[in-house]
């Protein structure tokens, strides 16, 4: 199979599995045992925090290691206090939009920013609200769908003049971009293992030295009493060094994305017709969401997957049957060409022979 949709999950780097093999076999102690089974896991588990830390430039006690991106940007959330301001990005994913809409429900404030016709945020937001200590903003680092990166770093920096704790979730930007936590001038920002070739069920939010978490997991106490239960070791050591892979090879990934999705737009642009989204915009070099007027987008790409080519129409932890996207309809996009989207998510493996066939079978899909 042609995978393209690497912004879902990526496969795992050979030398991810190499190096937890060993805590999926002999190597299996619980790292909070004191004897040598649990000490090697502690080790080992530390070693993965330092690798997480280094591919965002922070100091590894500042690693809070989670089940994943949803997870992390849950506890992100947490950190909101009742009678305190939640506001976040018409665009966000919905591991931060689901839990912004309960906060709402129960009666809290909740404001959602609005973004323009390429998907970036719109900054007016901070002067038209009245904010006040200890209110909390969540803004992706990097759309999922489009690929759009936003400009964390202005609005962090006006935020935290007025008091507001910043979050941002770089899930898809990390490995693909450079980030560095303190740079951004957020508190608070969301790593995922899978999307840089690591093992599913991982993930991290970084926590700005000093900040006080209040923990959304409670019991046994790891992770510094931040995320109490027993750490996934094997899966942890992959995170690691998926992230040290990341922050080592980042510039040639960079470059190899960024030609073939040169190559892959230029395909694109010659099927009559075709709109890529937030094409103006500064985004991933890996991604391109692009739709077709009178196409449906999710019969496509079964036609696609029965030629053995797998793209996405959106967000694959979104749900909702034939309703098109959420971050396109906030753009303004119509629904008739939202609901004709598929997002295109190029990875290492991919290569322009690739590109090549998926222009032409799109074609032959397509122009019949």
């Amino acid at each position: 199979m042609l995978y393209f949709d690497h912004n879902a999950t990526t496969p795992l780097d050979n030398r991810v599995l190499e190096a937890m093999l060993p805590f999926l076999q002999h190597l299996y102690g619980n790292a909070s045992a004191l004897y040598r089974l649990g000490r090697v896991s502690r080790s080992a588990l530390e070693t993965a925090r330092t690798q997480v830390a280094q591919l965002v430039g922070v100091q590894a006690e500042q690693v809070i290691f989670t089940s994943g991106g949803t997870e992390a940007n849950n506890l992100a959330l947490q950190q909101v206090s009742f009678g305190k301001r939640l506001a976040v990005s018409a665009i966000e994913h919905p591991s931060i939009m689901v839990p912004a809409l309960l906060w709402q429900a129960q009666g809290q404030q909740l404001n959602i920013i609005d973004v323009d016709a390429e998907g970036h945020i719109k900054p007016d937001f901070i002067e038209r609200v009245s904010w006040a200590k200890g209110d909390l903003v969540s803004m992706q680092m990097a759309h999922n769908e489009t690929g759009v990166l936003q400009d964390i770093v202005g609005y962090a920096e006006l935020l935290r003049e007025k008091a507001v704790t910043v979050h941002t979730d770089a899930v898809q930007a990390a490995g693909k971009i450079p980030v560095d936590f303190v740079q951004a001038r957020v508190h608070l920002m969301t790593l995922s293992s899978h999307k840089i070739y690591g093992p599913k069920g991982c993930g991290a939010l970084i926590v700005e030295n000093g900040f006080n978490i209040r923990p959304l997991i409670q019991g046994g106490g790891q992770e510094q009493g931040w995320r109490s239960g027993t750490e996934n070791v094997a899966g942890l050591v992959g995170f690691g060094k998926a992230a040290e892979l990341a922050l080592t090879e980042l510039v040639p990934r960079q470059q190899h994305l960024l030609a073939l999705r040169m190559q892959l737009e230029q395909g694109l642009k010659s099927i009559p017709g075709v709109v890529i989204f937030s094409e103006q915009a500064e985004r991933l070099p890996n991604t391109v969401q692009w739709g077709l007027n009178g196409l449906d987008g999710e019969m496509l790409l079964m036609q696609l997957d029965r030629k053995g080519i797998a793209v996405s129409s959106g967000s694959a932890c979104a749900s909702g049957g034939n309703k098109p996207s959420a971050g396109l309809t906030a753009m303004g996009i119509s629904e008739a060409l939202a609901k004709s989207a598929l997002r295109i998510s190029l990875g290492q493996q991919n290569t322009t022979e690739d590109i090549n066939t998926l222009i032409s079978t799109l074609k032959s899909l397509v122009l019949h």
